[in-house]
Formats: C-alpha cells, structure tokens, sequence
C-alpha cells in the first residue's frame, strides 16, 4: 500500500510537472478516434512525424476518447495509464511460479531498471503500459488454464500494439486449440471491425495505407537517439547501408533462435509460459527497427524473473545481469551528463543490456530453473 501511495504521488507530479502540457502519442489516438468517428482517412503523410501507425481497429477502440474535448481526454488517458501501471506490478509478481524475493524487492528491481520507461510512457501518453498489462492478463488466464480467455487477450494486445504479434507463433507452438482458436477469431473480429465505420472497401484501404506507413517511416528513424533497435545500434556503428542491416537481421535471428531454445526447454517446468512470452515481448523493442526505448516497457516479465533468481544464474553471469539491468535504466541525462548520456546512447548501451538481460532469462530456462 506504501508503494502504491508512493507512486501515485509521483505520477500526479509527472502529469502536472511533465506530461499535462505533453502527452504527444495520446494526441494521435484521440486524433484517430475522432476521425474513425466521422470515417475519415486514418493514416496521413502530413501528420509526420506523429503519424497514426496502429491498425485500423484500435482507432475504432479510441473513438470515445476522440469524443472528448483534448483538455478532458488527457487526464482520463493519464488515470488510465498510472491504474494500469500499479496493476501490472503487482500482477507481474504473481506471474512468478515461485516467489523467492520479497515484493519489495521486485518492484524495487523493476523501477531501477525500467522506471524510466514506466514514466516516459506516461509523459507521452503512450499505450505499452495498458498492453502489458493486457499481457499480463493473458498470461494469467493460460497459466490457469483458461485458454480462451488468454488467447483473446492476446488478440486484443495485438490491436492496442501491433508489436504483440510476436506472441502469436509462440501461442500456436504450445498446440492448445482453444487459445489458438480464440486469438484467430479475436483478430479477425478486430480486422473487421472498422467496417461498421468505413464500410468493406474502405477498410481494405485502410490496412493497406497501414501498411504502407509502417514500411516507408523505419530507415528516417535509425540514428535516432531514441531508438534502442538491434538495425539502430548496428547502423550507429557502421552506418546505415548493407552491412548493417545483414548483421542486424543475423543478430535478430539469434535471438529468436534463443526464443526457441527456451521453448524446447519447458519440459519439467512449472508454469512456463511467463518467461517464454516474456522473453519474446523482451526482444520486441530491439528487434523492431523502430524500437523506441520506452517500448523496453514490455521487458517487465523478463526482468522480474531474473531479479527473482538472480542467485541461480552462473557466478559470473550474475554481476553481468546487475549491470544490464542498470545499463537500462540508469543511462539518465540528469546521471551522466550530456556527452556520457549521448555517448552512451550511441554505443548501444541499452539495447546490449536488454540482450544481456534476455540471454540471462535464457539460461535460467537452460538450467531448469524459471
């Protein structure tokens, strides 16, 4: 209860000091849902550099905060945004099969490494907080063996964040029919929705206009400071050209490769299903190539399980995996300073300590032990 009293405290000091004059990602939700409202083109070129890059399904979704006046529609998307970030705490701890640190510790483990995302996400109004709790949620119900319910979570995840289709192979190779069934009824539900709005030819045209600004805004975005991607990091030390983006596909596929490795390993384990989707929701911000870094909000269950067995890790991993973990969130303008910040921005520091982190994650599962 201290906890949470204590981060309400400090979430209505970011809405009023930081996020109430800001909050530029949740201006394009509330932007979309008034145009979904009226059945206008959703994805526009001279909305840039804040374009609507959603599915179409999830402007529908947004259509009654569009319905409020902007100065309204904030504070309800802020409260929203904090209530979902209190609850997926203390829901990711209960993801854990077997808890053996305390909860302060956990949470204390989350915050140092990805409080600055929790809050960044809140100043920009952005949506991965409300999607990892909806993942969280999902999680839950598979772990109890209510498929269904997991399956259409996982599907409603997908169309607050595209990102989250990165689940759906995982859900399909755990061979469960009414999971997979579930996912595939809610997606199609969700791609059929906007044509309530926009009738069936217009909803074609909006996946394909989805389509085309996901696929032209990602090269304009790679030397970005902000992007935390494998292509970014790569591209940072190379420059961008070939030879980036062949490491950079080589180093993703690695990864997934990892992913798999961890999959084939649940055999004995109890409860497998958290790290395996928390280390794939992990890898989504680095190998997206417009990862963001607040993204690194989805690395929430992957995090929380290393903290939780640290001491299981190697000796020598063990420092490693402290060290990624404050690699992540103690790279601070305010700690560092401006030219340590942007140099540490530039060598990767983050998105090799994300790496490190799901590589610490992968051998907890090797070693039977998560």
């Amino acid at each position: 209860m201290a906890v949470a009293c204590l981060l309400l405290a400090v979430a209505a000091w970011i809405y009023i000091a930081k996020a109430a004059a800001r909050m530029p990602d949740f201006q394009v939700y509330w932007r979309a849902g008034a145009r979904a409202a009226a059945a206008e083109p959703l994805y526009r070129p001279d909305d840039a550099p804040y374009e609507f890059k959603y599915f179409p399904a999830f402007a529908v979704l947004a259509t009654p905060f569009g319905a409020l006046p902007l100065h309204l529609a904030k504070p309800v998307w802020f409260a929203l945004s904090t209530a979902s970030l209190l609850i997926l705490l203390r829901l990711t701890v209960r993801l854990l099969p077997h808890r053996r640190k305390s909860t302060a510790i956990l949470i204390t483990g989350l915050l140092v490494g990805l409080g600055k995302y929790y809050a960044e996400d809140l100043v920009l109004g952005q949506v991965n907080t409300l999607v990892a709790l909806v993942a969280a949620c999902a999680l839950l119900a598979l772990t109890a063996g209510r498929e269904a319910i997991g399956g259409g979570l996982i599907a409603l995840a997908v169309v607050l964040k595209p990102y989250m289709l990165i689940l759906v192979p995982w859900l399909a190779a755990r061979r469960k029919l009414p999971s997979i069934a579930a996912v595939a009824a809610g997606l199609a539900v969700a791609g059929a929705l906007p044509v309530f709005l926009y009738g069936i030819e217009g909803t074609l045209i909006l996946h394909r206009d989805w389509w085309r600004t996901v696929s032209a805004s990602t090269q304009g975005t790679l030397l970005d400071t902000r992007n935390i991607s494998i292509a970014s990091m790569w591209a940072k030390w190379l420059g961008i050209g070939p030879a980036a983006a062949a490491v950079a596909v080589a180093t993703s596929l690695a990864l997934l490769l990892t992913a798999a490795v961890v999959f084939l390993r649940r055999r004995g384990v109890e409860h497998p299903d958290a790290l395996e989707a928390g280390l794939l929701l992990a890898m989504t911000p680095i190998i997206s190539p417009q990862g963001w870094d607040y993204v690194l909000v989805l690395t929430t269950f992957a995090l929380i399980v290393v903290v939780n067995d640290l001491d299981r890790l190697p000796r020598l991993m063990r420092p490693l995996a402290v060290v990624s973990i404050a690699a992540m969130g103690l790279t601070l303008y305010d700690l560092l300073g401006r030219r340590l910040f942007y140099i540490a921005l530039d060598l990767g520091v983050i998105t090799i300590g994300t790496m490190t982190l799901i590589a610490s994650a992968a051998v907890l599962r090797i070693r039977k032990a998560a």
